[in-house]
């Protein structure tokens, strides 16, 4: 008997092993890229590797970016520094033809933060007139929708989209877009009424103008803070000889005017305005993209000067091939030399004292190399040297390290 049973044991592995085979085989599959359409930085969202099972309408994805780096300021270090920076989870389901739902779940820094930075329903009326409702991400600059880490050569996302600009800013609310094809170019639109920011932009403990001090609000995802829309809107025109242009604009009121109907101070805007840019020099190569924004804020005259009410910033990358072979036996291996040029402005103007001009300004470099074994996996090698001078343009204080890590879709 305890033969038997040791031989039904050693079958019924072996027939779930047969089964697990088939079913590897068999039910998943990789989703694969249209290339046939031209794509903007707008089709980021869906333009990504998913898994999806036999016949099912749910497909996942995600990707992970973890890293080591090494760097002081003014010769000060913290030393040897290990950083799991995120793992994102995606799950997007076909509900009917022309209905498909998106989300993107992302876990920052271990767990210490846990965002959903997109969760929408899309529904296809026309290539020109389409819906999305739910979680949406506003499509300021480029780099907000296409943030994913394995499309980009640094480890490090701009300091202009993360410090300026509030990286992967995403709200509650609804929107319109759409496309027109005609021969080499593509036209295209989005425009979105979301909530939007609130009084922590200039009541922060940055101690000035920061618009990312939004993101803690966890409330924005169920109520406005004041009652009024943020509206985002882009237009953008790409030709697959030239490159994308897109402009965008992003603005509503900020601050908490009315509470049950009493005003308690008047309406005060946050504006901002973005322009980017990328293409391909076809001679050499050579991948070129570019943001810059501008942002106006209506600060009470009871703050001081150190809080800014206008701010401009943006980087511009550069991406080289230098090798394109075989590496480790990766066929599709790819060595890029890369280099970033990083600029942010937090308080552009005088001092009503003197007339000198404010500063508290960055100025930063970022020279690297990236290995790319596969297109959807990259190992990046960056340099970074960053100025920082202060409100009142003293020497800039002077950080410099290397960055190594990786990031890669699952």
């Amino acid at each position: 008997m305890r033969t038997l049973k040791y031989l039904l044991i050693l079958c019924l592995a072996i027939s779930s092993y047969d089964l697990a085979a088939q079913i590897d085989s068999t039910l998943f599959r990789r989703t694969t890229k249209d290339t046939t359409k031209v794509l903007m930085n707008m089709d980021a969202i869906y333009n990504r590797p998913f898994l999806s099972v036999s016949k099912l309408p749910v497909a996942v994805g995600g990707y992970v970016e973890a890293n080591w780096q090494h760097q002081g300021t003014n010769g000060v270090s913290e030393g040897h520094q290990f950083q799991m920076r995120r793992l994102t989870l995606f799950l997007g389901s076909s509900i009917y033809k022309k209905i498909k739902f998106l989300s993107e779940i992302e876990f920052e820094d271990g767990t210490k933060e846990i965002n959903i930075e997109f969760a929408s329903v899309d529904v296809e009326l026309h290539p020109l007139l389409n819906f999305r409702g739910g979680i949406v991400m506003n499509p300021i600059g480029a780099f907000n929708q296409n943030h994913d880490g394995p499309k980009w050569e640094f480890i490090d996302r701009p300091i202009s989209a993360t410090e300026m600009l509030p990286a992967t800013w995403s709200n509650v609310g609804f929107g319109l877009f759409g496309k027109l094809y005609k021969k080499n170019w593509v036209y295209a639109y989005e425009t979105y009424l979301t909530n939007g920011f609130d009084d922590k932009i200039i009541s922060n403990s940055q101690n000035k103008t920061f618009l990312p001090a939004s993101k803690l609000n966890p409330n924005r995802f169920e109520e406005s803070s004041n009652g009024q829309a943020l509206i985002t809107t882009k237009v953008a025109v790409k030709n697959r000889k030239i490159g994308e242009l897109g402009l965008s604009y992003m603005g509503g009121v900020f601050n908490k005017f009315q509470d049950d109907g009493i005003n308690l101070n008047k309406k005060r805007r946050v504006d901002v305005w973005a322009i980017d840019f990328n293409t391909t020099l076809r001679a050499t190569k050579t991948y070129i993209t570019t943001e810059w924004a501008f942002v106006n804020v209506d600060i009470p005259d009871t703050y001081t000067q150190q809080y800014g009410n206008k701010q401009a910033g943006g980087f511009v990358d550069f991406v080289q091939p230098v090798i394109r072979r075989n590496i480790f036996g990766f066929t599709r291996s790819v060595v890029n030399a890369v280099f970033r040029f990083e600029y942010v402005d937090w308080n552009i103007g005088k001092f009503t004292e003197n007339g000198a001009s404010i500063r508290e300004d960055v100025i930063s470099i970022m020279p690297g190399l990236s290995w790319r074994p596969f297109p959807q996996t990259v190992f990046r090698l960056n340099y970074r040297y960053k100025w920082q001078t202060d409100i009142l343009g003293n020497p800039p204080a002077k950080t410099g390290g290397f960055q190594f890590g990786f990031s890669s879709y699952f």
